[in-house]
């Protein structure tokens, strides 16, 4: 039986989405994700989102496939996706915000007048063990430590979103090799779950540059999650302020990390490309 589905993408950072309000589990295995998201013999995107019931009071459920299969607890620019097309499913054109259920804890996005979508992402994780990593002990913050990759010294921090990041300053984004260095970051030993990896360069206290090599997808044009914790990284070490624009290679996110209540809000735009079934 051929299956609908939604094609969104926040700042190029693309997805499938598929109504799954019938169901709790998905309608497709990781597997079929893979292939759905094959960009020349399937749809072609970063990732499956699945619409779920809700749990817990909440109003939906989220579960996301990567392209390789695997599963991350969360996605910023998805969840901006997921709250368009859950608002086009019960056809609500006003502002409204969502409580939605995820697998890195409750998360609010909020559809605005303007047509972008603003996130209540929570608070930041900053302990190892919240990571997950062993870069030092595990009820210590890792933030400016060296770490050895790909033949160099960086130093990093780590902030957990929802979804592990590991953050670099560096000089000029442009100038990474993401494609090789990228996956030695993901898969090195001291991040037992792996690791979402950002680039940024500081051009402004309010105002970043951001490159990201993600867990499971590889290289993209976006990353919500990690626009959020590399904002955090910037403040604990000093070289942003708490509300910042981050530039990705897909367009512009607004960031703020709260003092009111420690929470991160990001604030973007989710698009509509193309309907289907396959």
């Amino acid at each position: 039986m051929a299956i609908e589905f939604t094609k969104y993408h926040g700042l190029g950072n693309d997805f499938i989405l598929i109504d799954n309000r019938s169901a709790s589990e998905p309608r497709l295995t990781p597997d079929d994700a893979v292939k759905w998201c094959d960009r020349h013999f399937g749809i072609g995107a970063d990732g499956v989102i699945f619409a779920l019931p809700g749990q817990d009071d909440t109003d939906y459920t989220m579960r996301i496939f990567n392209n390789d299969g695997s599963e991350p607890e969360m996605c910023g620019n998805g969840i901006r996706c997921l709250a368009k097309f859950i608002a086009e499913l019960e056809e609500i054109t006003e502002p409204r915000s969502y409580k939605i259920h995820t697998l890195g804890g409750l998360i609010t996005p909020k559809l605005e007048a303007n047509g972008l979508i603003t996130v209540d992402m929570g608070k930041p994780r900053l302990l190892a063990a919240e990571i997950p990593t062993t870069l030092t002990a595990a009820d210590q913050k890792v933030v400016n430590q060296p770490l050895e990759v790909a033949g160099r010294t960086w130093q990093v921090t780590c902030v957990n979103m929802g979804n592990p990041h590991c953050i670099t300053f560096v000089e000029d984004v442009a100038a990474i090799p993401l494609e090789t260095v990228g996956p030695q970051f993901e898969t090195h030993a001291v991040f037992p779950k792996k690791i979402n990896t950002e680039f940024i360069q500081v051009v402004r206290s309010d105002y970043l540059k951001m490159r990201v090599w993600e867990r499971g997808a590889g290289i993209t044009l976006a990353c919500g999650t990690g626009a959020c914790a590399s904002l955090v990284a910037g403040v604990l070490n000093g070289k942003c302020d708490r509300r910042a624009t981050v530039e990705l290679p897909g367009g512009l996110l607004q960031i703020e990390w709260s003092e009111a209540d420690d929470r991160l809000y990001m604030t973007g735009p989710a698009e509509k490309t193309f309907v289907g079934q396959r």
